[in-house]
């Protein structure tokens, strides 16, 4: 005959302890201790902060009678000093409360429970969910920290691409790490789970003086300033680029694809005047191409004299393969030279853009020149086309080589011309106070101009608010932005000539004139060497990647499928062309920002529209 002993208190409580312990190593563990010890008692379980207010529960739906009651049992609680009791709630029902050990103090409070005699089990559950409560309200802070020190960071590199610095450096400097005064932009295109990853392989490499911003627009990039001489020691990499201060020359790139198209111009950096650059981001191009991407900003500088690139690797079938930019840089392999004088060799150095690209795989990145940091505009978008030719190179990672200044254009006549364009939206006043100023209007422009739709995002509006602030530029300026690439460049261009820091010292030059017009400026000649220099490329491509696939598209007004219809060919091979023109020019073209406004003005220039 088998007897079954009835289990002890003791061995009980062990249990319990047990289970709790178990509980509070997985996710949510309060919530589920609370659910636990609501099936063990027989009564609600809930947390109390000391107003009264429930602060957590089992899962599902709060009871009004159980926080009534226990915001009445706190209270009273309160009043007698007391750091645990039983009490008696509404309805009869009484309420046993403890303290944790916690700031500010928190009560676990078990209503109505079936055993009137739990407190040891109480008085167990309190000491766990004390320190699973702080576990959890820590890492809330940790989270809301996070959050404001990446939309300071996203404010400083707003800051920063419109040409404010002082105001950049200031808050820089209480974040920290403080801005270095010669940057390379590095871009990472990656999956989004891995961005957090890679920013911390970044800092490390730069010994925490690099400024990364995930990209709050285009949610797979991150952007990086870092300054140039980040790396391991040993070998070249992209922080040996041209030094702007001193003009010394180096590599600009580790053995990554180097771009050889024209580089984008500076902007402001007085603050005087609204800028279109805006805070950075790319992504993938609608398919239909309608969205305008910002203008890769013109460079400084000219091509090389024969401005020859080698070929690219082959390419599938029904396509001519391109033209590729050329690759320049460290060896192959990555490693250094042996030291002179016989010594023991150098370390090998990895860049660091090679460093993410083994890290991640599936990551891309574009890599800027060195730049001073009043040039962060033209650092990003140099990154950003640097980029487009990283998504097809082997090496999965490009740095950016090219030069061409778009303020050759211009003339005083030019800036006249860029002024005089702008001036309706200048001179407007909201009717209402609440309605955007001028300068917010040009804001918006210069944003849409860069990010299409996404620009809604770049802004923190409603994507409504974004489309009737388009429409009213329209009226304003009197050209159909919304609708014409066209309409487009020529906006594009009055910013860029606008905003440029040469502008109001040209145009206090400028002798009264007649209205100067787009065809004036476009007419001089060295507007014709600028828009030989930026379709030389293509031309140099072949008939299937170069100019005429790109001439089509841009008549198109930059939609991808009318672009298709009038090559009578199918969508993807559209696409496929405008590929391999981005590999030939060195240049992004179907993601933003796009080359197309520049190229729109140096076929205008060049009357091949």
């Amino acid at each position: 005959m088998c007897c079954f002993m009835p289990a002890s208190p003791s061995d009980l409580r062990a249990d319990d302890i047990l289970a709790l312990a178990r509980l509070s190593t997985r996710p949510g563990a309060v919530r589920a201790m609370l659910g636990w010890l609501t099936r063990r008692t027989g009564g609600p379980a809930v947390l109390v902060g000391d107003t009264g207010r429930v602060l957590a529960g089992p899962e599902g739906e709060r009871d009004p009678a159980v926080a009534r009651a226990t915001a009445d049992a706190v209270a009273e609680l309160r009043r007698r000093g007391a750091p645990s009791a039983v009490l008696g709630g509404a309805e009869g029902r009484p309420v046993h409360l403890i303290a944790l050990d916690t700031d500010p103090r928190t009560y676990l409070a078990v209503v109505g429970p079936d055993d009137p005699h739990c407190g040891t089990l109480l008085a167990d559950a309190a000491r766990t969910l004390a320190l699973c409560w702080r576990l959890e309200q820590a890492e809330r802070a940790r989270r809301r920290i996070e959050s404001a020190e990446g939309h300071s960071r996203e404010a400083v590199l707003h800051l920063l691409m419109v040409g404010s610095v002082p105001a950049a450096q200031r808050i820089a400097g209480a974040l920290r790490p403080a801005l270095p005064g010669v940057i390379q932009v590095y871009v990472i295109e990656c999956p989004q789970p891995r961005r957090r990853e890679i920013a911390r392989r970044i800092d490390r490499e730069a010994g925490g003086g690099a400024w990364i911003v995930p990209c709050p627009v285009r949610p797979n990039h991150v952007i990086a300033l870092v300054p140039p001489e980040t790396g391991p020691p040993g070998g070249t990499g992209p922080a040996d680029a041209t030094d702007p201060a001193t003009g010394t020359e180096a590599s600009t790139g580790a053995d990554a694809s180097t771009v050889t198209g024209p580089a984008p111009t500076t902007a402001p950096t007085d603050g005087t005047h609204p800028a279109d650059a805006t805070h950075p981001a790319a992504g993938s191009h609608p398919a239909d191409g309608t969205d305008p991407a910002t203008p890769a900003t013109p460079a400084t500088g000219t091509r090389p004299a024969d401005g020859t690139a080698p070929a690219a690797e082959t390419h599938p079938a029904d396509e001519t393969a391109p033209a590729t930019p050329a690759a320049v840089g460290a060896p192959a392999d990555g490693t250094a030279p042996a030291a002179v004088g016989g010594g023991p060799p150098r370390p090998p150095r990895v860049s660091l853009d090679r460093l993410i690209v083994r890290l991640v795989p599936e990551s891309r990145v574009g890599v800027s020149e060195r730049v001073a940091l009043r040039d962060t505009p033209t650092a990003y978008e140099q990154a950003i086309h640097a980029l487009a030719v990283a998504r097809n190179a082997p090496e999965r990672r490009a740095a950016f080589g090219g030069d061409l200044d778009v303020t050759v254009l211009a003339g005083p006549a030019g800036y006249r011309w860029a002024s005089e364009l702008l001036a309706p939206c200048l001179r407007y006043a909201p009717a209402r106070r609440a309605d955007p100023g001028p300068q917010e209007l040009l804001g918006t422009l210069g944003s849409w101009l860069s990010f299409g739709g996404a620009a809604s995002r770049h802004l923190k509006i409603h994507r409504n608010t974004l489309a009737a602030r388009v429409r009213h530029l329209d009226e304003l300026l009197g050209v159909p932005v919304s609708r014409s690439l066209a309409a487009q460049s020529a906006a594009w261009l009055a910013l860029r000539l606008y905003t440029a820091p040469q502008a109001a010292a040209a145009l206090a030059q400028a002798p009264p004139e007649p209205t100067v017009t787009l065809e004036a400026v476009l007419g001089t000649p060295a507007a014709g060497t600028w828009a030989r220099a930026q379709l030389r490329p293509l031309e140099q491509a072949g008939p299937a990647t170069g100019l005429e696939t790109v001439r089509t598209w841009l008549r198109a007004d930059a939609r991808l499928p009318a672009a298709a219809a009038a090559l009578g060919i199918s969508l993807p091979g559209a696409r496929k062309r405008l590929t391999r023109a981005e590999d030939a020019l060195g240049r992004s073209l179907l993601t933003a920002p796009s080359a197309k406004y520049e190229l729109w003005l140096a076929m205008r220039a060049l009357d091949s529209l």
